[in-house]
């Protein structure tokens, strides 16, 4: 900033005065105001985080759960009429002719579990793979079924989780590292690399290395995974290139507004509405079927199809993943165009 000099009345010394605007005092709130809102808005999102993660769990509870009744005649009538009593709307009833299709439906993901009403006794079939909280109350019901009819009911876990993880509790906590990672490893690609080239490098490496480490760890050492490890592996680094590759897209093309976004619908709303540790039919409607439609509810799905049971129902989920890598390398390059327009606007200026 130049500067030149004044005679002062009188033939005084003379000053210097500034030449050119004086700066301007600093804009918006400071000190003790700034504090304050600060302080105001952490309070906000921890409340936004606090309900996002209780409340799906505090309003647990079957909404139309998928099952199947095998048999016919007065037997299924009456089972069907001891549900529709017990549990209003908590099952989505089917009627199938015979138990071999009760457990058809059951290992290609079309029901959580069959009631058998044989005319020797019912039987309760469940799938702990599926989903050990659906398992834990239809195996809760066959007691109430046993005590109704007096009759003995033999309950039979047709597609069982793990050993080493009976209650899939091991498999629903590895989500949220997958989740957490994902999302960190997008903001980084979207604020320390720059060219797309490097970026889809970035999240590519990134994927195959965590989807390897990852399923070998939670596949051979933990235990929680018991299927094909490569289709395992594949899963795991599509759940992280496609978590990852949105983040960065978000955060290239709106800069960290997209990225505040993106955790709003990956983390605070993605996670806690996956279903991963019950099943998506367990959370409060609609949020069961929302959590589907973003990554990390579709990601556990495909992943408990493909570890459980050979890849049977997995296509919605497959496709909902890609539909969000498709959108994320869309943003990518909207936000690589973007920034390319100002630079030559720059150098054009």
């Amino acid at each position: 900033m130049s500067s030149y000099a004044t005679q002062s009345p009188g033939g005084g010394p003379a000053t210097v005065e500034p030449h050119g605007p004086t700066p301007s005092a600093p804009q918006g709130p400071t000190g003790t105001r700034l504090a304050v809102m600060v302080a105001c808005a952490l309070a906000v999102a921890q409340l936004v985080v606090v309900i996002a993660f209780a409340w799906p769990a505090a309003r647990s509870g079957p909404h139309d759960v998928p099952i199947v009744l095998a048999g016919q005649g007065r037997a299924v009538a009456a089972v069907e009429d001891h549900l529709e009593k017990g549990k209003p709307g908590a099952f989505e009833v089917k009627t199938v002719t015979d138990e071999a299709e009760a457990r058809e439906a059951i290992l290609d993901r079309d029901a959580y579990a069959a009631v058998v009403a044989d005319p020797t006794g019912p039987k309760v079939l469940v799938s702990s793979a599926a989903g050990s909280a659906v398992s834990a109350s239809f195996t809760q019901m066959a007691g109430e079924i046993e005590k109704q009819s007096g009759k003995p009911v033999v309950v039979e876990d047709v597609r069982a989780a793990p050993e080493k993880d009976p209650r899939g509790a091991a498999f629903g906590s590895s989500m949220l590292p997958l989740v957490l990672t994902g999302m960190i490893g997008g903001i980084l690609i979207a604020l320390k690399v720059s060219r797309v080239r490097d970026r889809l490098v970035t999240a590519g490496a990134f994927a195959v290395a965590a989807g390897l480490c990852t399923t070998a760890v939670v596949h051979g050492w933990i235990g929680a995974f018991d299927g094909n490890y490569f289709a395992e592996a594949s899963v795991v680094g599509l759940i992280v290139f496609t978590i990852s590759i949105t983040m960065a897209g978000l955060g290239a093309a709106l800069g960290h507004r997209g990225i505040g976004l993106g955790v709003l619908a990956v983390l605070l709303l993605g996670n806690p509405l996956s279903g991963v540790s019950s099943a998506p039919e367990m959370l409060p409607e609609p949020w069961g079927a929302v959590g589907q439609m973003l990554p990390p509810g579709a990601g556990a799905d495909l992943l408990r199809s493909t570890s459980f049971f050979d890849g049977a129902g997995s296509g919605g989920a497959l496709a909902t993943l890609l539909t969000w890598s498709a959108a994320g390398l869309a943003l990518l390059f909207v936000g690589h165009a973007r920034s390319a327009g100002k630079a030559r606007s720059l150098r054009a200026g």
